[in-house]
């Protein structure tokens, strides 16, 4: 004999409501970190469609900086007779080219990285930090291809590594965190103002000349100086520079760029974290 069983009804079972929070809310460490499998998934994602049905494929991450060397080598090398603190200035142009081409790509890559997975936001949750945070990692793939263009230009200027190189992975981590610290403001921007999209290429323009990439610092003058040196790329591109061709490294200025890189870090998740509560509904 079957016995008698008590269905629940609908009102009777458990719900659990998502909602966000009204209060100020820390950063979820555990929460990014447990998604570090979709972040790798998703950087890699990123540099294969990046590549996809190119004629040249991963050629392009050489091209960009090549291009802008050989540009930049005849109008301010040849013709504006800009100086180079004795390098030749081919390779003083690409060694400040690479660090710069990789932060900009990172920058704006990752400020469309919630805007161009707008699907995924909208269905699925996880933390929405991976996101431009995987935008910049893919492009150290193309920083890692470009420093392969190194070697011809060091043997064809019979420049020789020194010691300074092992300062080179704390630099790429450096100009990483910078690139993601501004990135995060902006794609949570972008997700509201879509006025970014079309002002940020425009801004990086504008800040590459502001920043010593064509010209060494020692150029600049004096009273002038400390302006330029508030512009933590400063101090990267020249620390790439003395990293890749021996010269002295200025630690103390490496010092300051890294501090105004992690106040920048911190300010910018938190503002990314104030924000990410209205992703879903404004994307």
């Amino acid at each position: 004999m079957i016995a008698n069983r008590v269905i629940p009804t609908i009102s009777e079972k458990p719900f659990r409501t998502i909602a966000p929070s009204r209060r100020w809310v820390a950063i979820d460490i555990k929460e990014f970190c447990r998604a570090h499998e979709l972040l790798f998934f998703l950087a890699l994602r990123d540099v294969k469609l990046r590549y996809k049905q190119t004629a040249l494929g991963v050629m392009w991450a050489v091209l960009q900086p090549l291009l802008s060397m050989i540009i930049f080598t005849l109008l301010f090398g040849k013709v504006a007779k800009i100086p180079s603190n004795g390098v030749p200035y081919p390779l003083f142009a690409y060694c400040g080219l690479l660090p710069w081409t990789f932060f900009a790509n990172g920058l704006t890559n990752s400020s469309n990285a919630l805007v161009t997975n707008a699907n995924l936001i909208s269905k699925v949750y996880f933390s929405r930090l991976v996101m431009p945070t995987a935008a910049v990692l893919a492009g150290l793939i193309d920083l890692a291809i470009s420093f392969l263009l190194l070697f011809p230009l060091f043997i064809a200027y019979r420049v020789a590594p020194t010691w300074n190189l092992l300062a080179l992975p704390l630099l790429v981590l450096l100009v990483t965190l910078l690139a993601l610290s501004i990135g995060l403001v902006f794609s949570a921007l972008n997700v509201k103002y879509r006025d970014i999209r079309h002002a940020l290429p425009f801004v990086v323009q504008l800040a590459m000349f502001a920043t010593p990439i064509i010209y060494p610092l020692s150029l600049v003058p004096a009273k002038w100086r400390w302006l330029v040196q508030c512009n933590p790329m400063a101090a990267v591109i020249e620390g790439f520079r003395a990293s890749l061709l021996g010269t002295p490294i200025d630690w103390p200025g490496l010092s300051q760029a890294a501090l105004v890189t992690f106040f920048l870090l911190a300010c910018g998740a938190f503002y990314f974290r104030s924000m990410e509560k209205s992703f879903a509904d404004v994307i």
